[in-house]
């Protein structure tokens, strides 16, 4: 579609479906933006203003309300123009002007990298949808104009804009269930990001099309008299398959384009719910149906509202399949506009705007959805990455206990239903029963399955959970959870480095006043000692500088300069329950009972290396990094180690070095193996143990095989 140079198309399409007040009032509001963006031009040629109105135009072929297509007339205006929220307030109203400022992108803040800038748009966009869904329709008109003019763009920036508008904004509008706008930007990225394929492609089509319109033009001719003979009102139309959908399904099934070809697809638009039951019926009585081939929308849409019942059929010609859809009126509506269609039936009061609701209502779930991941994210790039995971969903539907469905990505875990239902459920799950059968938090999932939780009384979840959870929310949540416990972790420990960094000015964290104590907070530039704290047990500051400072600060001096001296306090205990914030080096896998010491890493918190590791001695160039640190008395829990053992090669060695460790109460955690030569070969063994004696035991053990030649910790 070309950009247009008068409104005259505009305002032909809203008269249609609004009165003439609403109609004025699109007037006013274009020449409000025409006179916004006077002796603007955009790179395609032509004034700015054609832009929106080309916007508000495809709005209009789906029959948005007034306040949407005024927005869409003024959606650069804040971000282009010298006029404010304000102006557009004063002007069209809140509404209007809460629609224009979701749209507008973050232009004026600075980022560090363009991904961040995205992400922060991104995330700006989805807190605006919260408020009013349209805020998304609107960007999806203007991305989708873009799209088609796009050619007069640089290569390398058609080829970045195709592949964001595939990324995201395709798949919101498959989410929304706006068809109509997501298929065409789908064929606009195809053949801009791979033009000799859809080359191809378009040309193959083309040649098939005279042949297949045939067989198309009989098929459709037999539907519809069977369905006049069953008395069912409908209309019947082939529909093609839009080309990259043909390219995506013969690179998923790795089938030739003949094949794909083979397939026909139908739409049996009939006037109600009932006439799709029956009119399935009449399908199944004219054309053999495939088995384990019919779905049923209807009774339980798509996540994205999505209803129809489909079926796929042996047709009249050998290798011919026949896959038929078949929806009321208003889900054809639905199924090509999505959300949008809410507002075509917003004022109907009669029971046949279903589809509309039901469509709204899964539109509002995935928006709410998307604002508890937003909450938990760490960051715009974490949330982002966690929309991709829900963008894509190939959903399978499981029940819960009481019969409540939940709709899941393919592949989803229970983990990830027991998440879906509450997120207190996920944190505290602790096994399921699936069909009555008790599984594991890791099983796949399948439609159909009934799904109850079983869960503990402690909220606590796991960090292995994170390999093998499928859905945003989930893992969302889980590292959320982890991100706090590490904080708390990062906490206790600052607190209990700085107490041993004092003790050595004789003094005592708990015996600061309220007036010291604020004083601290003060020169240090933090609002509570909790923070201070965390920086400590992260690395991020080192505490025998910031016991210094505190020393000063309390005897009122004012040379409280950081010294480059670093002078060692009390050592501090190592128990092996310090949590997230004590992490055991993997170059030298120190265990209790070896001589270590701490170095503070600003990435990492407190790192315990072996006294003689080869990476401490090139860091003892830092001594301001190092915490004197020893094993308590209570150690506890496992610690891993390495083990490289020189075996002969024989059939049947590793197993029998394994079994060896294995008697001897110990986990493996990993094992490499390799050949040195014809007659050896080296197995490395990553093993959990509790001490320096029990490693001391399994060397023993395995020293007595005869098959290991030679025994060393790595």
């Amino acid at each position: 579609m070309a950009t247009p140079t008068s409104t005259d198309a505009l305002i032909e399409k809203v008269s249609t479906y609004l009165n003439a007040e609403q109609v004025a009032r699109i007037k006013q509001a274009f020449e409000f933006g025409r006179i916004a963006h006077d002796g603007q031009k955009r790179k395609a040629g032509g004034d700015y203003i054609w832009h929106p109105v080309a916007v508000a135009e495809i709005l209009a072929d789906i029959q948005l309300d007034q306040d949407s297509i005024i927005a869409a007339l003024l959606h650069d205006v804040i971000e282009d123009t010298p006029y404010t929220k304000e102006d557009i307030t004063e002007l069209f109203g809140e509404s209007v002007a809460e629609i224009v400022e979701g749209v507008t992108k973050l232009t004026k803040m600075m980022f560090s990298t363009p991904q961040q800038a995205k992400a922060e748009n991104f995330r700006k966009m989805i807190m605006a949808m919260s408020r009013d869904i349209r805020v998304i329709l609107i960007k999806l008109a203007d991305r989708l104009h873009n799209m088609r003019t796009l050619g007069v763009m640089r290569r390398d920036k058609q080829r970045r804009i195709a592949e964001e508008t595939l990324e995201f904004f395709a798949p919101i509008a498959g989410r929304l269930g706006i068809n109509s706008i997501r298929i065409e930007l789908e064929d606009l990225c195809f053949r801009i990001i791979y033009p000799m394929r859809h080359a191809a492609l378009e040309k193959a089509l083309l040649k098939a099309r005279g042949h297949r319109n045939e067989i198309i033009a009989q098929i459709t001719q037999t539907i519809e008299h069977r369905l006049e003979q069953e008395k069912i009102p409908g209309r019947v139309f082939g529909r093609e398959k839009h080309l990259y959908s043909l390219y995506k399904k013969m690179k998923n099934k790795g089938k030739h384009f003949d094949e794909i070809l083979d397939i026909f697809a139908f739409r049996v638009i009939v006037d109600s719910p009932d006439s799709c039951y029956r009119a399935l019926g009449a399908m199944h009585s004219l054309y053999k149906p495939l088995p384990n081939r019919f779905k049923d929308y209807i009774a339980i849409p798509k996540s994205n509202g999505y209803q129809a019942l489909h079926t796929t059929l042996f047709g009249p010609f050998s290798s011919a399949r026949l896959e038929i859809q078949i929806r009321s009126e208003q889900m054809h509506d639905v199924a090509e506009h999505g959300i949008a269609a809410h507002w075509l039936y917003k004022q109907q009061d009669d029971n046949e705007n279903s589809a509309s609701s039901t469509v709204d209502q899964k539109a509002q779930e995935w928006v709410k959805n998307l604002l508890e991941l937003q909450k938990s994210a760490g960051n715009s790039l974490d949330f982002l990455e966690n929309v991709k995971i829900d963008l894509f969903p190939d959903v399978i539907y499981v029940f819960t206990p009481k019969g409540d469905i939940i709709s899941l990505p393919r592949g989803a875990t229970a983990l990830d239903f027991a998440y879906a239902v509450h997120t207190n459920v996920g944190h505290s799950a602790v096994s399921c029963h699936i069909d009555n059968k008790l599984r594991p938090l890791r099983t796949t999932l399948h439609s159909g399955n009934t799904v109850d939780v079983v869960r503990g009384r402690l909220e606590k979840p796991n960090p292995s959970w994170l390999q093998f959870v499928k859905t945003a929310k989930a893992r969302t949540q889980i590292r959320h959870y982890m991100r706090d416990l590490e904080t708390e972790d990062a906490i206790l420990l600052g607190k209990e480095i700085l107490k041993r960094a004092l003790h050595r000015f004789n003094m005592q964290l708990d015996g600061l006043s309220n007036e010291q104590e604020a004083d601290i907070l003060q020169a240090l530039e933090h609002e509570t000692l909790n923070q201070l704290f965390e920086e400590l047990g992260t690395g991020k500051r080192l505490a025998p500088l910031v016991a210094k400072q505190i020393h000063d600060i309390i005897l009122g001096r004012e040379d409280t300069v950081e010294s480059t001296e670093y002078q060692h306090g009390e050592a501090l205990p190592i128990t092996g329950t310090e949590g997230f914030a004590v992490q055991f080096a993997n170059c030298c896998h120190p265990i209790p009972g070896d001589e270590i010491i701490g170095y503070l890493s600003a990435e990492k918190g407190l790192m315990i290396h072996r006294e003689n590791c080869t990476n401490i001695r090139k860091i003892k160039a830092q001594p301001d990094k190092l915490l004197d640190v020893h094993w308590a008395e209570d150690v506890q829990g496992s610690f891993l180690t390495e083990l490289q053992l020189e075996v002969k090669n024989v059939r049947g060695s590793l197993a029998t070095i394994a079994s060896e460790i294995a008697s001897t109460q110990t986990d493996i955690d990993s094992v490499t193996s390799e050949d040195k030569d014809d007659q050896y070969s080296l197995m490395n063994f990553i093993l959990h143990v509790r001490d320096r004696n029990h490693l001391a035991h399994i060397i023993k053990a395995l020293k007595k095989n005869k098959l290991v030649e030679k025994i060393q910790r790595m």
